[in-house]
């Protein structure tokens, strides 16, 4: 025993001891990799949110398109070009004024002396649209330089400006010098102001940003991935036959959709957007998941960095200093999509308590991992106790089956050889084989029965019946054998009969059993009695007892002498008989009836066991 406790030690123990020694150095990280693992999850959420922002812009640009083709199709549409700004206002409510102009630079619509908007749309445009003047502006589409080069308008939310705000990019120190000049196919080298950097608006909180760098007005080293592109109208529409611009007027961003038909490829259909109402239709999309509600708070940031939309209304933080943040793209340039933490102590909290939870965890499993040895090594000393006891019980059984065909084969061959001739003689020994015989039979009944209930295969017959004939009959049966050994044995029945349903042979054994043990158990202490009466409290049930004036069972050995193998006073040394197996099999069959077998002391000295049964007439559970 003590081999198989030092292996386990040995092999279990130590490398549990070794393991939890690095886990708690860990422990130390965990603030780290949770900030790491928060931030990770908060840019999915702007990444996704961003997309949909530019999807629902993509629709609206879609919008846009089938209007015009709508309008284009009406009888009237000779008149469409001139009307343009009027028609659309009237069919598409988030146009703010609607343009028409030919590619070779004039404007059919708005006219010079429209509505005070319109007028104002066409003095700040009409060099831009007519051609004479190149403006910086955002498409969201290619275009070719005045020089022949081709410039690739990098799509909003692009795996690669992603991979920037997730991996560090986007907020750390960069170079603050100019924009690195871009080549042209004759090897000569052009500053394009196109390419200029913008600088961003905000600094997300989760990069390591050096805070004298800030006080110091460092800020223009985080750069937009979002440049705009000086260039003129004609040169950006191209051959494409729709698509989206922004540009920065007076500090105000001015969204513009333009669309052309295939039938009139020189005139271009276009409409400058109601900010406010685009706004107003994505309020609805600037919402975290579900699960992160109450944790975040989702904002859509301007160019200035001020929120025009909430997903928690009453929510106030730094707007410069997001948690994460993720720019939409052309559409809404220098726009973006900001996480901010509810509550930014909560994090360096939830680092804590994960730090203490592991802690706990680690210790809970050392602690568990030494009960768990402390339990199997008590397992192993149960189990070698269990077979000291299986191999007491065949000792028994041997001693016992051979006690009782000793006797019946002597006493037997006595009558058969014709020894004996006196008649009293005779009958004596047929009563001793008959005993013998009986006793042999409870003997292996009890240990073919513990085989069944052990392997679950045991059969009960339920049927209504009298107990109180049943416990009679039982009782005169094995008075004779008491009377003969010299026992005052004192059967008490009430003299109704009590109806119950049950397996009247099962029940019999019950009683037998208890009989026998009050028997063997007796130690000179001759006196048994046998008692029937119902009970109706706590429950209506029956209770049969078996009282003695024994040895009694030891104090704290009232459960044991119901488990199998076990004998309060043990086995051969003790000159009692018996398996250790009769009041097991007695508690599961009383239990098979819904009832129970206890073993308690008896006032002056004995024990008493009693078989308590239900009084009901439904099968047993």
């Amino acid at each position: 025993m003590k081999k198989v406790a030092l292996v386990f030690a040995v092999a279990v123990l130590l490398p549990s001891l070794v393991l939890a020694w690095l886990a708690v150095r860990s422990l130390r990280d965990q603030q780290y990799l949770l900030e790491r693992q928060q931030s990770l999850l908060d840019q999915r959420v702007t990444d996704s949110v961003a997309q949909t922002i530019s999807d629902q812009l993509a629709q609206r640009q879609q919008e846009f398109s089938a209007q015009v083709e709508q309008l284009a199709t009406n009888p009237a549409a000779g008149e469409i070009a001139t009307q343009f700004d009027a028609r659309i206002r009237q069919t598409w409510p988030l146009a703010e004024v609607g343009f028409c102009a030919t590619l070779s630079g004039k404007i059919l619509s708005p006219s010079p002396n429209a509505r005070p908007a319109a007028q104002m749309f066409y003095i700040d445009n009409k060099d831009f649209l007519g051609n004479r003047a190149a403006v910086e502006v955002y498409p969201s589409q290619n275009y070719v330089t005045a020089n022949g080069n081709t410039f690739t308008r990098p799509a909003a939310n692009s795996q690669a400006l992603n991979n920037d705000y997730a991996g560090g990019g986007y907020g750390q120190t960069q170079s603050s010098s100019p924009a690195a000049p871009a080549s042209n196919p004759g090897g000569q080298t052009q500053r394009l102001n196109a390419f200029a950097a913008q600088a961003r608006k905000v600094s997300p909180q989760n990069v390591l940003l050096v805070e004298a760098k800030d006080a110091g007005g460092d800020a223009a080293n985080n750069f937009s991935k979002v440049i705009p592109a000086e260039a003129g109208f004609a040169q950006l529409i191209g051959s494409a036959t729709d698509g989206m611009l922004a540009r920065f007027l007076q500090n105000q961003l001015k969204l513009i959709f333009w669309h052309r038909l295939t039938r009139q490829p020189d005139l271009v259909y276009g409409a400058q957007l109601d900010l406010n109402r685009v706004v107003a239709g994505l309020r609805g999309l600037v919402q975290p998941d579900p699960a992160l509600t109450n944790d975040l708070c989702l904002a859509l940031l301007d160019d200035n960095a001020k929120p025009v939309a909430l997903s928690r209304p009453d929510f106030s933080a730094n707007w410069k200093r997001p948690f994460v943040a993720t720019e939409i793209g052309a559409a809404l340039p220098h726009w973006e999509v900001a996480a901010y933490l509810v509550n930014p102590a909560a994090l360096t909290q939830a680092a804590r308590a994960a730090a203490l939870t592991l802690g706990l965890l680690v210790a809970v499993l050392v602690l568990a991992i030494g009960v768990g040895s402390w339990l199997i090594v008590g397992s192993l000393n149960s189990e070698l106790k269990l077979a000291r006891q299986k191999t007491d019980f065949v000792s028994n059984v041997s001693h016992e089956l051979k006690t009782p065909l000793t006797s019946i084969r002597m006493f037997s061959e006595l009558l058969a050889e014709g020894r004996v001739t006196d008649a009293a003689k005779q009958r004596a020994y047929l009563n001793i084989i008959t005993a013998e015989a009986a006793r042999l039979t409870r003997l292996i009944n009890n240990v073919l029965d513990f085989s069944r209930l052990e392997s679950g295969e045991k059969k009960y017959h339920f049927q209504s019946f009298d107990l109180t004939e049943l416990v009679r009959a039982t009782a005169e049966m094995f008075r004779p054998h008491l009377e003969a050994a010299g026992f005052k044995f004192d059967c008490q029945l009430p003299s109704a009969p009590v109806a119950i349903h049950g397996d009247a042979d099962a029940l019999a054994q019950i009683i037998v059993n208890l009989l026998s043990n009050a028997e063997k158990y007796s130690h000179g202490g001759k006196e048994i009695t046998l008692q029937l009466a119902p009970k109706p409290l706590p429950l209506p049930h029956v209770e049969i007892q078996v009282l003695d004036r024994g040895s009694g069972v030891p104090r704290g050995s009232e459960e044991k002498v119901f488990e199998k193998f076990y004998r309060a006073h043990d086995s051969l040394n003790s000159g009692i008989q018996g398996s250790g197996l009769g009041l097991t099999i007695a508690r599961q069959i009383a239990r098979a009836h819904g009832g129970e077998v206890v073993c308690e002391p008896r006032a002056g000295g004995g024990s008493c066991f009693s078989l308590r049964i239900p009084l009901h007439r439904g099968e047993p559970a």
